[in-house]
Order: structure tokens, then sequence, then C-alpha cells
């Protein structure tokens, strides 16, 4: 009776599964889960990464970046005067220091990145006109524009002129013997509206034949650039002053030397005195 009561309690737990071999088997829901999981995972990380490669990285300058860059303006031959400072309070964020150094410092994105162009500048400064065919200094009454005669009076008078930009960049501070700063590039282009702007930058833009080659910013110009750049002195007019001569008053030594009057007398014999000898007698 013991035998068949204990056969029929095997028979009902193989029934339900609840023997050993149930128990043996490996949880193939449970790894299969966990995987999903790692699968998901490496897929989040991927895609992450993709659309952060492709969200555009923000070019410089800029809005809150400040950089510096000298600007000179040639028309038929001369080079004109600075621009006046742009007034304080001005809306714009391309603005001009008042000797020949831009402030490059955009407040939107406006005038951020690729839009802080020359012609940017120029749309914003009172006066002043700048386009790729035409150029106007502020407060000339004219408007040169390509194909058009340089004014009589004027080092180019008579000649054919077109509106062009050369370009430099400053690479090295000026040194304190008074070495010459190096400049690189020279690039000229006949779009100077277009050209961007950029840090330690030199630019001339000239109205002039166009085989007449532009010249440097004034030396003044790249002196206050550099002055702005290493922030050694607010960028305003550089004056020379001779260094100032100090007198140094050496000790007076007094030596008192035997007075002329004052003579030493060496007694010698008389040239007439004579010496007399005397023989004996013969």
């Amino acid at each position: 009776m013991a035998r068949s009561s204990t056969g029929k309690s095997v028979a009902r737990a193989a029934a339900t599964g609840g023997g050993t071999s149930y128990r043996g088997q490996m949880p193939v829901n449970w790894y299969a889960a966990l995987v999903v999981i790692v699968l998901v995972g490496i897929g989040s990380v991927a895609l992450a990464r993709y659309h952060y490669a492709r969200t555009p990285k923000a070019v410089a300058p800029t809005v809150g970046q400040t950089w510096h860059a000298g600007l000179a303006i040639d028309i038929c031959g001369t080079v004109q005067p600075t621009l006046a400072a742009t007034p304080s309070g001005s809306s714009t964020g391309l603005t001009t220091t008042g000797n020949g150094v831009l402030l490059i410092a955009p407040k939107s994105s406006s005038e951020a990145g690729t839009h802080a162009t020359l012609g940017k500048f120029a749309s914003g400064y009172t006066g002043m006109k700048l386009s790729n065919s035409s150029v106007q200094y502020p407060g000339a009454k004219v408007l040169y524009k390509n194909g058009q005669k340089c004014a009589t009076g004027t080092p180019d008078a008579g000649k054919t002129g077109v509106v062009r930009v050369r370009s430099w960049t400053l690479s090295t501070a000026a040194q304190k013997s008074g070495s010459e700063t190096k400049l690189v590039g020279g690039h000229t282009s006949s779009k100077p509206a277009d050209l961007r702007l950029r840090n330690r930058q030199l630019i001339t833009v000239a109205f002039g034949p166009s085989t007449a080659t532009l010249p440097k910013v004034p030396s003044a110009t790249e002196v206050a650039l550099l002055q702005a750049i290493e922030g050694t002195t607010a960028p305003v007019t550089t004056t020379t002053t001779a260094p100032t001569t100090t007198t140094t008053t050496a000790p007076v030594t007094t030596t008192t030397k035997p007075s002329a009057a004052t003579s030493t007398t060496t007694t010698k014999p008389s040239a007439a005195t004579s010496t007399t000898t005397t023989k004996p007698s013969g």
C-alpha cells in the first residue's frame, strides 16, 4: 500500500514539472531579457553620438567673444584718416575704437560666425558704404564704383579704379627691442564686403588701379592693435615720449697742491768761489 502511494506522488510531481530535471534547466527568459537590455543600451549610445556629430559647432566669433583687427582705407592713392570711434551705446557689436582698431564682439547671431564680415561692419557705421563693387569714405562726397576714374587732385587722378581689399594676420607681438612685427598672408580679394573678420587681422580697403599694390596699414594702427590684443593700454593713439635725461653729480674730491709761489731753493757753490792749492816751495 505504501509503495503504491509513493509512486503516485512521484507521478504527480513529474506531471507538474516540479521534478529535479526542471530545477536544473537554464533560465532562458532571464538571459534573453538581459541581452535585449544590453543591445538597447548600445543602440542608444550610438544614436546619441550620431546626432552629436551632426550637430553643427558654433563658428567663431561667437556672441560674447571679443576679437581685434586693424583697418585702413585708401582712396585713389591716399590713405584716409582712421575712422572716428563708434558712439557708445551702439546696438552693433562690430565697432571701432577710433585709432584704426576694430572691436569684433558680436551681440547677436546676425553678426557672429560667418556673418562677421567687413561689409557687416560698414553697414553699421554711419556714413560709410561698402560693397563688392563700391566704397565711400564717411564724410566724402563721392561714392566710387568699379570702372570709375579717380578725381582730380588725387595721386591716381584720371586712372580707372576698382574696389579691392588686402588682409594680413599679425602672428607675433612686437618686441621691446623694436624689431618689426611679422605679418602672414597678404591675400588680395576683389570682394571686400565678403571679407570675414578674424582676430589679429590687418585690413586695407582701397579704390584705385587694379595693378597697384595695396599698402599695409599705418604703423600707428599696428601698434594700437598690439596694445589692444595684449591689453597693455587702452587702444588710443600712441605718442612717443623721449626718455627723461637723469643728471648724476659725482662726488667732488679736493686735492691740495703746493702753491706755485712756494719754491725750493738749492744752494750751489758759487761760481766765483775759487779753490787755491799751495804747493811746497822748490
